[in-house]
């Protein structure tokens, strides 16, 4: 399957805008025509994953519905308008000997994917790499292995019927892990793993893997509420942040708040929480100020991420306490600060070492579609060479095409 990966990379290196865009289109109806077909795929395996008695949270991200394969089928239509970052040449220099130097983006070449629950990573990251003119071998997680072939299959019949090779989508079958042991040692073939995942999963591709891994090992978000907030504002941003999706990697685990308005801001806050099934966990001045409705919280609290409805609560005392608990017990995913002060939202941007950082509005945004970029391949929180949310311009590198005229050198 490598191999062929491989071999597929120099017919998409020749595939135009045009042609790329109109297969995006076709797979994107073809979504929606085959639904339900997918559908009934889906259903298999969230009856085998509630036989397992699987957390709701997981089910959630597991299960589809027409609105969710409506919006995966946007999404590749969404790519399908993008601008196509292949052949995109990203500076030029004239030598003073004449030569005449091209930087131009290029396809990385063979990218391994390997996910865990959620369907519609199969169709984005499909309609990524297609659209970046990557060939693409996905691994998916063995609970959703109904609902990624089906998937699949309905978007190979359209590259079969164009006659694109084989090697240009593949899915892992196996659902050993021995197979995510072998995948990862294939550097000759494969140029780029990606984990999506838990972070048990990420961390045992990174130990294993010969071939770089861009990643985020799991998303620990907070939410400081200022001493310059709304708190009208800093209640519903909060909310949203924690329990709109709590399953997903940007949702809040952690919320921090100003000393000087815990007072006023705490007892509604919780209260509203606790009508919405979170479970909360506060530091003793949490605790004094919402009357023991709440449950201590312990310094593995604040590091961990609960992907359900489970929520830390720190009063602290200044911003640069806030900071500095961002920075220790976060995982430089997104955390964001609700402030009216200019001045400490431009500290916040500027000191918390985090791929997203947010002023006034929810953590829940950080998401490729979300920022315009169609849909994503995933998340960084790496520093080299992609962060934050990954779209096509993360699925290029460079090259240097370099014209002369009978140059040598002396």
């Amino acid at each position: 399957m490598a191999k062929g990966a491989r071999e597929a990379c120099g017919f998409m290196a020749g595939v135009s805008p045009g042609v790329k865009n109109r297969v995006l289109k076709e797979m994107a109806a073809a979504l929606i025509k085959q639904r339900v077909f997918i559908l009934r795929e889906n259903k298999k395996d969230c009856q085998k994953a509630g036989a397992a008695k699987l957390s709701a949270a997981f089910i959630d991200r597991l299960r589809l519905s027409e609105k969710r394969i409506a919006g995966m089928s946007k999404s590749l239509l969404a790519i399908s308008r993008l601008s196509d970052p292949v052949g995109q040449t990203l500076e030029v220099v004239k030598r003073p000997n004449g030569l005449r130097i091209h930087k131009v983006r290029v396809p990385i070449g063979v990218i391994a994917i390997i996910y865990e629950s959620r369907p519609n990573v199969t169709s984005d990251c499909i309609g990524l790499c297609f659209k970046s003119a990557n060939s693409v071998i996905l691994r998916g997680g063995s609970d959703a292995l109904n609902s990624n072939l089906a998937i699949y299959r309905v978007i190979k019949r359209v590259l079969r019927k164009h006659r694109f090779p084989e090697g240009v989508i593949n899915i892992i079958r196996a659902t050993q892990r021995s197979a995510i042991d072998e995948l990862v040692k294939l550097n000759d073939y494969i140029d780029l793993v990606i984990p999506r995942g838990g972070e048990a999963l990420v961390r045992r591709v990174v130990k294993l893997s010969r071939i770089p891994v861009i990643k985020h090992y799991k998303g620990i978000c907070h939410v400081y509420v200022d001493e310059w907030a709304d708190l009208n504002k800093a209640q519903s941003i909060c909310f949203n942040a924690k329990v709109q999706r709590p399953g997903v990697c940007n949702a809040m685990e952690s919320m921090l708040v100003h000393k000087d308005v815990a007072m006023r801001f705490l007892p509604g806050m919780v209260r509203q929480f606790k009508q919405a099934g979170v479970q909360i966990r506060g530091c003793a001045l949490t605790q004094k100020i919402t009357k023991g409705a709440v449950k201590r919280a312990t310094d593995k609290d604040y590091r961990t991420e609960h992907l359900d409805l489970i929520l830390s609560v720190k009063v602290v005392e200044c911003l640069e306490e806030a900071i500095g608990h961002i920075n220790s017990y976060g995982s430089h995913h997104s955390d964001a600060i609700v402030t009216d002060n200019y001045g400490a939202a431009m500290r916040f941007l500027r000191q918390v070492d985090s791929a997203c950082v947010y002023v006034n509005a929810s953590t829940r945004f950080t998401d490729g579609n979300q920022f315009g970029m169609g849909a994503e391949i995933g998340i960084s929180t790496d520093k080299l060479h992609a962060r934050g949310p990954m779209s096509l311009a993360e699925l290029t590198t460079y090259k240097y095409m370099v014209f002369g005229d009978g140059q040598v050198r002396e």
